[in-house]
């Protein structure tokens, strides 16, 4: 794909009110190509995120069962009066600054601020940190935050180190390309090309399965993303539909191509070891998706991605272990 001119690019990055970030330093790794340079093809049909434990993992989706009674974690936030929360600050609709109001704005934040009312009353007694896609699990390791909301899929290998909620929203990995690009799905279209995707992402597993002859640009933020699709210097990127969605309605000089190849569900995610937490995130979630089309899901989901998701009539329904 050859590059914009730099008035194109910098009227689209004008155009997107997230868009403003400084690209940080990205990671390149070549993915060579099959014994006589051939290819699998896409799948037939979405499937769960690719991971090596998802043989042994049939239902990561599933989270403890909500309880409202207080443990140590619980305590610890009230005594702290703040709940600490990991979110982003560049995913246009589901967690970013608005550049009007200079808050915190989007899906993300309101579920966020509804545990911080149950929780503690306020739903302004948070601290948001911007927390990078490749630093969540970090985050929640170090006891930097107390959880992390911001579209994290929940999968086999994650269930592992961080301890996730029931599914609040499900997506899947979609392809983003310009308009006109010859990319047209998660498939040998991409054979050649340069792909960009955020890393510790389910979009970077997915393509270390599969590259379809692609060459893969990590970054730490998904934003970066876009900004590197706008410059020119990749031709496509991988992230949840979701997410793409939003950046299709920042820039619309890109758009979604193919069909979501894969289904995921994201969680709130928390430490390990705050059994009582998970139980009641679980605990706000439940009460968040009551209420059928008035709910507080479905208020939020109106209000923030009905426009570029639409289709969706009611939240995932909760799966719990015991």
């Amino acid at each position: 794909m050859g590059g914009r001119s730099g008035g194109a690019v910098a009227a689209a990055v004008r155009a997107a009110p997230c868009a403003v970030a400084v690209v940080a330093a990205a990671v390149l790794w070549p993915v060579p190509a099959d014994a006589g340079g051939a290819h699998r093809a896409a799948p037939a049909a979405a499937r769960p995120p690719a991971g090596p434990a998802s043989a042994a993992c049939a239902d990561p989706e599933a989270s403890l069962r909500p309880r409202t009674t207080d443990g140590p974690a619980v305590r610890r936030i009230k005594d702290r009066g703040r709940l600490i929360a990991g979110v982003d600050q560049n995913s246009y609709r589901w967690g970013y600054r608005d550049p009007a109001t200079r808050e915190l704005s989007g899906f993300d934040i309101d579920l966020v601020r509804a545990v911080a009312k149950a929780v503690l009353g306020d739903p302004d007694k948070v601290t948001f940190l911007a927390i990078p896609t490749n630093q969540r699990i970090p985050a929640l390791e170090k006891g930097k935050v107390d959880i992390i909301a911001r579209t994290m899929t929940i999968n086999c290998d994650r269930i592992k180190q961080v301890a996730f909620s029931t599914a609040y929203f499900e997506a899947g990995q979609q392809v983003l390309a310009p308009k006109g690009s010859p990319v047209t799905a998660f498939d040998d279209s991409l054979k050649g090309k340069k792909v960009c995707t955020a890393k510790g992402s389910t979009g970077e597993s997915e393509l270390r399965h599969e590259s379809h002859g692609a060459s893969v640009l990590t970054v730490p933020n998904q934003l970066d993303c876009l900004v590197r699709l706008q410059l020119g210097q990749v031709d496509a990127v991988i992230t949840d539909s979701a997410l793409a969605a939003g950046q299709a309605a920042q820039d619309p000089s890109v758009r979604l191509v193919g069909k979501p190849f894969t289904t995921e569900s994201y969680g709130v995610a928390m430490n390990l070891g705050d059994e009582d937490l998970v139980r009641r995130v679980n605990a706000v979630l439940e009460d968040y998706r009551r209420g059928g089309d008035d709910s507080p899901w479905m208020l939020a989901y109106r209000k923030w991605l009905a426009a570029d998701l639409k289709g969706i009539t009611a939240p995932p329904q909760p799966k719990y272990k015991d």
